[in-house]
């Protein structure tokens, strides 16, 4: 796992103490692409399944999350896909 994508991680866990959490590094595939060269951000897939997210929306959970990850948003992520569950949710999945 790529540092950055450890940092995204030990955020999150701390954050929200993920019941799943899933994330997978793709930034290789977008490495010549112009946003990436501009940020110097990777692009990452997440799932994270936490009881912090009862009772939200998906725009509020996604806004939880970018909180999180605070300042990395600017520097280390250039795009971000976000799959978030309660506990409940994932296992009806």
């Amino acid at each position: 796992m790529s540092v950055r994508a450890e940092r995204i991680k030990s955020k999150l866990v701390v954050t929200f103490s993920p019941e799943h959490f899933e994330i997978i590094d793709d930034s290789q595939s977008h490495a010549g692409h112009a946003g990436v060269q501009e940020s110097g951000g990777g692009h990452f897939f997440i799932t994270i399944v936490s009881d912090h997210f009862e009772g939200k929306s998906r725009v509020q959970r996604h806004q939880l999350i970018y909180g999180a990850l605070g300042t990395m948003m600017q520097t280390d992520i250039h795009a971000l896909s976000i799959k978030s569950f309660t506990p409940k949710e994932f296992s009806e999945n």
